[in-house]
């Protein structure tokens, strides 16, 4: 077989590595392990005093088992070409005889070869019919051009460090690059087995079909984004001012220019408005040419990171689907393995290889996230007057301006964001420096009886926008005031002009369009002036256009307490409008002490947005959400209250916490019997809900018990939520050790009719996935192992696809890892494993997916030989159980005890 072109390169890279034709003489003399161990055994014995370290030289065969098995690789695939395989071998000759002659690293040595060797792939079976394809063919050149290419900068390191000082200062930086090398050759490795058990697949494409089409969308190629890319929200202020010296020591700490071995990173902590944002702003635009990629990313919670990812996502081009561009989870991930990935210069990298700026109130903060920190104070006097003259415009001020600027910094206090907000004032109504300070002290004295102890700062901010809002007319002020409660950013003209409908006459502005004349699709709002305005409400008028609010935001989500209606997908887009508005009125409730007039309806609308948030397995907020609506509701029997306490206990039963929720779930149930006939099929939700719970903790009698009870209300009344009940009763038998009668059971569904894979994916809806899921599992239990991997993969897929990197998908990742597990496919089980890993690390609810996954990557690496993996892996794992059940601290360590923290049937 001829030799591709790329191997060819691959030594022409460890030739220029290697930096010394006389080294490349000696490497090729050697060409095989056995080879090796003849050669040191000769050098031992030849020069025992040079060659001291060796003496035990036959220890070391064990420690190269898996590079001989690479070579072995090498000469099914190519022949044992002896050029490919000397430098392998040949190497190792050379860097030990250079590291036997230093004992004080050897032993460094000996140990780095050894890792070097366990991050190569574990390919079991080398046989003479495996075909090369050029994937494979390009995997396998990767790691060995990763490898020998190590192999020579190492030699040419000892050749340039011969004494042990000069060594002893430059081994940091080269166990730093080993540790990258081990790093990406373990990526690489992965890529290899991976490709190695799709070639094996190809010969029964058949039976593998949507294994191959899955890990073909799967493939994890290195993502290149345009030449240059950042997300810098805001443009370049002209007028910035001063703030030299902290410039000068961010460049210092971050500039990419200097070589470090860990993340350059630095934290900007200070009060609220002293200029931290416009100070890493400024350096984002004077660094921007010194890096190839700068991500901003907005982090005042959870939503607005989420959301600065999913921009960073579609600037780098890393999502491939409108559903992904929808995921703030999918986003998240591909960002993560980019930065990871990436050799471009990064300001926020994933790697040591870039730089971090961080700006905060917190110090805790600042000292436990960033390497460096610097506290930012308020403009001296200078500054301050200097920034003032400049956001107004004063070009050659007199000496008079100067007065009065200095007079005014004085007032406020140095805050940059007054002085900005000053300027701009002034600007815009034409003043002069010396109109500002009386017309500022008459609106202060005016609001100065409302201002809060202790607030000396946002008095003096509010105050400045007073003097504006004074002349606005009324329906100006009225949506100022109704916009003060919402997010910021991205305030959706529909919110307004849909969620306003029956809000009574003095909000009919807003659903007249004609008066929105010329409002874009979306507004957005100062936070500071949102700040002065609500300062200028009494409590009475806070409240009520806090209620006006609730009810417009309620618009955006169905209602689950009436009626078992579902899931409601249909209905995802606009409730993604009104999350973030929510989140932030819930944020004022709770910081600013805000309260409902109407304190039910605001409840329902927290109701309403937990739904949603459990729906998009977005757990955790949910959890927090549905908590607040249950300790705001004022009356605690009506089925709202039950459907909160119900979402309460499905939360805590996803999060495989089974127990906690049979009190919610019975609670739920008594309510509903009090308000509703014994026939009405709404009771069979609560009776189902039941049930699932009593099959997570093991009363399977029980759980039968009330499911046949939910499948005779649903039936009498003609349900169209019979299916559901099916479903759940098959996978109860299925638990139960029936899957012929799970398999019957599944059948009745009327929405599953004729099981064609298309009956389940073409309904759209995420539950139909799960009986995909459920039926995989009854041909597994069944034996039929073929079909179960195929309904197995197609759920996954279609997870993926409509529900992005949440828990189900990472549920049926485990699934589909297992049973490629059982084919001695350990290649696509690890990257499938590993999927999981990278996914529920970005989840605040993935803990136990990450611990299972971690206890299957544990067994198949030490199955293959790959012990230091293995044992990595198994303390994680067990250190996950121990947080999350400390009463399973002791259990045995297996697969039943790591399914405890997962849920038996992600629907």
């Amino acid at each position: 077989m001829d030799k591709n072109p790329l191997w060819a390169q691959a030594l022409d890279k460890y030739r220029d590595e290697l930096q010394g034709s006389e080294d490349y003489a000696k490497v090729q003399q050697v060409h095989s392990l056995e080879e090796l161990l003849s050669s040191l055994s000769a050098l031992t014995a030849a020069t025992p005093g040079t060659a001291s370290g060796l003496t035990s030289v036959t220890k070391l065969a064990p420690r190269l088992k898996f590079v001989d098995d690479f070579a072995a690789v090498l000469a099914v695939c190519f022949g044992a070409d002896a050029t490919l395989t000397a430098a392998v071998w040949g190497s190792i000759r050379l860097i030990l005889t250079h590291a036997s002659n230093a004992a004080e690293t050897l032993q460094d040595v000996l140990d780095m070869l050894e890792e070097l060797s366990l991050t190569l792939p574990r390919l079991q079976v080398y046989e003479q019919t495996l075909p090369l394809n050029r994937q494979l063919q390009k995997a396998l050149v990767d790691v060995y051009c990763e490898i020998i290419c190590f192999y020579a900068r190492t030699i040419h390191f000892f050749s340039v460090h011969p004494h042990p000082v000069l060594r002893k200062h430059a081994w940091v930086d080269f166990r730093n690059d080993f540790a990258r090398t081990t790093l990406r050759i373990k990526r690489m490795s992965s890529t290899v087995e991976s490709q190695a058990d799709i070639v094996r697949m190809q010969k029964d494409e058949a039976r593998f079909k949507e294994v191959l089409e899955l890990l073909s969308s799967m493939k994890h190629t290195e993502s290149h984004p345009q030449t240059r890319y950042n997300n810098i929200p805001f443009p370049s202020n002209p007028k910035f001012s001063g703030r030299k010296d902290v410039l000068e020591l961010v460049h210092q700490a971050l500039d990419p220019q200097t070589i470090s071995s860990s993340l350059k990173s630095m934290a900007l902590f200070g009060l609220g408005g002293v200029g931290k944002t416009q100070i890493a702003l400024q350096y984002a635009y004077q660094a921007v040419d010194q890096f190839d990629v700068v991500l901003w990313v907005a982090a005042e919670n959870e939503i607005s990171i989420s959301q600065s990812f999913c921009a960073i996502a579609v600037g780098l081009e890393l999502l491939r689907t409108n559903d992904e561009t929808k995921d703030s989870a999918a986003a998240m991930l591909k960002v993560k393995n980019w930065l990871v990935t990436t050799r471009a210069t990064c300001l926020i990298p994933g790697a040591a290889d870039g730089s971090v700026l961080l700006t905060t109130r917190d110090l805790a903060v600042s000292t436990t996230i960033a390497t460096d920190r610097f506290q930012v104070d308020a403009l001296s006097d200078e500054e301050g007057s200097n920034m003032l003259l400049r956001a107004m415009g004063t070009g050659d001020p007199s000496s008079s301006d100067t007065e009065h600027a200095t007079a005014i910094t004085r007032v406020f206090g140095g805050l940059p964001l007054a002085l900005a907000q000053v300027g701009g004032f002034a600007s815009l109504r034409n003043l002069s420096l010396q109109d500002v300070l009386p017309l500022y002290e008459r609106y202060s004295a005016k609001i100065d009886t409302r201002k809060a102890p202790g607030t000396d700062y946002d008095h003096t901010l509010s105050t400045v926008w007073n003097v504006s809002f004074e002349k606005l007319t009324k329906t100006s002020t009225s949506l100022l005031y109704l916009l003060s409660f919402f997010e910021p950013e991205n305030i959706s003209e529909d919110i307004l002009l849909k969620g306003s409908l029956r809000l009574g006459d003095e909000f009919e502005f807003l659903s007249d369009e004609l008066d929105l004349a010329g409002v874009t699709t979306t507004l957005t709002i100062h936070r500071l002036v949102q700040f002065a305005a609500r300062k200028r409400l009494s409590e009475s008028e806070r409240v009520k256009y806090f209620d006006a609010v609730v009810h417009m935001l309620c618009w955006g989500f169905p209602d689950h307490s009436s009626t078992d209606i579902g899931h409601q997908i249909a209905a995802w887009t606009r409730c993604e409008k009104c999350l973030p508005h929510v989140n932030y009125l819930t944020e004022l409730a709770i910081r600013q002490k805000y309260s409902a007039g109407d304190q039910q309806k605001y409840a329902d609308l927290l109701l309403r947005c937990s739904w949603y948030l459990y729906e998009r397995e977005m757990y955790i907020l949910a959890k927090k959400m549905v908590t607040q609506a249950l300790t705001t509701f004022t009356d605690r029997t009506t089925l709202a209250y039950a459907s909160a306490l119900d979402l309460g206990g499905l939360i805590d039963l996803d999060l495989a916490h089974p127990t906690l929720a049979l009190e919610p779930f019975t609670q739920a149930l008594k309510i509903r019997k009090a308000h509703l006939p014994p026939t009405d099929p709404f009771l069979a939700y609560s009776l189902n809900n039941l049930s699932l719970a009593h099959t997570e903790t093991g009363a399977l009698t029980v759980a039968h018990a009330l499911h046949e009870e939910a499948i005779a209300l649903r039936l009498a009344a003609n349900s169209t939520r019979i299916g559901n009940s099916y479903s759940n009763m098959s996978s109860l038998l299925l638990r139960m050790g029936q899957p012929d009668e799970a398999e019957e059971m599944l059948a009745r569904c009327p929405s599953l009719k004729d099981f064609t894979d298309e009956t389940f994916l073409a309904t759209g809806n995420p539950r139909f996935s799960g009986d995909m899921v459920l039926l995989s599992r009854i041909r597994l239990a069944q034996g039929r192992r073929g079909e179960a991997l195929r309904l197995a993969t197609k759920a996954l897929a279609f997870r993926r696809g409509l529900l992005g990197n949440r828990l189900k998908t990472c549920d049926s990742l485990y699934d589909v890892a297992g049973m490629l597990w059982e084919e001695r496919k350990g290649g696509s089980a690890v990257q499938l494993l590993e999927e999981i890993v990278s996914i529920s690390e970005t989840l605040a609810e993935g803990e136990g997916q990450l611990a299972r996954a971690l206890y299957k990557l544990s067994l198949i690496h030490a199955e293959r030989g790959v012990h230091a993996e293995s044992a990595t892996c198994k303390g994680i794992a067990l250190a996950l159980l121990a947080k999350l059940r400390p009463e399973l601290r002791d259990a045995p360590f297996e697969e039943a005890t790591f399914s405890e923290l997962c849920l038996w049937m992600l629907w």
